[in-house]
This record gives structure tokens, C-alpha cells and sequence, in this order.
């Protein structure tokens, strides 16, 4: 059982970095990272806190690399993402963000992706209804026929991405709706792909 009452402040904080590192990026800091971190000169230095983390139940260590860290209490892959609100599959919505995390069973992970609800039905050809949740990795870029949330004057949209000659081009996959073009006067930016869809049944 991980002991932490009996951790000195500097253990604690060294912990933390540990543990920030492992959830921002998948794996741990390097000896010298932590040296950096906080101004421990010597490795070995670092390595008396690292034996005396192990020891305490609180981290595992099995070898020498950053990847050889890891926490017993730590997931390494988050079973939930952060909610960010509704995103609209028609007209553009308000970007309104939310303090939640939807459970998705460890099929995404890691802190570049986020969830959406989608709101409208501008992309049912595509098979995303009103009421889905997609799940949108962050990227600025994209490629022609990627499907995107892009924000357009502070309101955020779901579409497919084409990039043509003096405009960008965002396509509903509704035969029945325009598609919404962007000239690049206009104030629009790619907040991110799309990588996959869940709905409740």
C-alpha cells in the first residue's frame, strides 16, 4: 500500500513531477529531468529519492530509462476524457466549456484528445447523429476530406475539411445543407480531427 503520510516535502514534490510527466505524456521523467527540475546537481542525488519513492511503496523502477518509472497507484491509460461541451452538426454553435469527464473504457487515452456532443444532423451521412459523443484529437492542420471541429467568429462547427483555391471549405455530410466557406479574411481555426464517435444506446 503506497505510504504517504510519511513522504518529506521535497519526496512529495518530487512525486508530483513524476506523476504530471506520466499523465501529460505517457511516461516518466528522465534522472536528469528531475535533476533540472529541481536543482539537484548530482544523479545520485536524485537517486536517493527515487530509492526512497520505491521504497515507500509509491513508484516501481525497472531500469534506468524515463520509461522505467512507473506509479502503483497510476493507470497509465485514463479510462476518461475531459468534456468540453457541444459542438454543432449545422449552423455554427457557441463554444461553451465544460468541467467533465465522460468514462470511455481506455480506448483513447492521452491529454491531446477531448469529447464533444453533437448537436444537429449535418453529418448524418457520415453516420453521426444528434445526441453522439465524438471523440477529437487536437491538431491545427488538416487534410482534404478530414472531418473537423473548426471555430468560426467564437462558434464551433463538425465538418468535412477541403482547402481550395482562395477559400477553405467546411462540407455537411447532408445532401440537403450548403457547405459553409471561409475566406481567409475570415476568422476561423482547426481545433481538431475527429477519431472516433460513441453513442449511448
Amino acid at each position: 500500500m503506497p505510504d504517504f503520510s510519511s513522504l518529506t516535502e521535497r519526496q512529495r514534490e518530487i512525486y508530483e513531477f513524476i506523476r504530471e510527466k506520466i499523465e501529460g505524456r505517457g511516461y516518466g521523467p528522465t534522472v536528469r529531468e528531475i535533476g533540472e527540475a529541481f536543482e539537484i546537481l548530482s544523479p545520485n542525488g536524485v537517486m536517493c529519492h527515487l530509492k526512497a519513492l520505491e521504497k515507500k511503496g509509491l513508484i516501481l523502477r525497472k531500469g534506468r530509462s524515463a520509461r522505467a518509472i512507473q506509479l502503483l497507484d497510476h493507470h497509465p491509460q485514463s479510462s476518461s476524457l475531459p468534456f468540453l461541451g457541444a459542438v454543432a452538426a449545422g449552423s455554427p454553435t457557441a463554444a461553451v466549456a465544460q468541467n467533465e469527464r465522460l468514462e470511455f473504457k481506455d480506448l483513447f487515452g492521452g491529454s491531446e484528445h477531448y469529447v464533444l456532443k453533437v448537436r444537429g444532423n449535418s453529418m448524418i451521412d457520415d453516420h453521426i447523429q444528434d445526441g453522439d459523443f465524438v471523440v477529437i484529437r487536437k491538431r491545427e492542420t488538416a487534410s482534404d476530406g478530414e472531418r473537423v471541429v473548426a471555430m468560426i467568429d467564437d462558434e464551433v462547427t463538425l465538418k468535412r475539411f477541403y482547402k481550395e483555391k482562395n477559400h477553405v471549405r467546411l462540407e455537411p455530410a447532408n445532401k440537403s445543407m450548403a457547405p459553409i466557406l471561409v475566406h481567409s479574411s475570415d476568422d476561423a481555426k482547426i481545433l481538431g480531427v475527429l477519431i472516433g464517435v460513441m453513442r449511448k444506446c
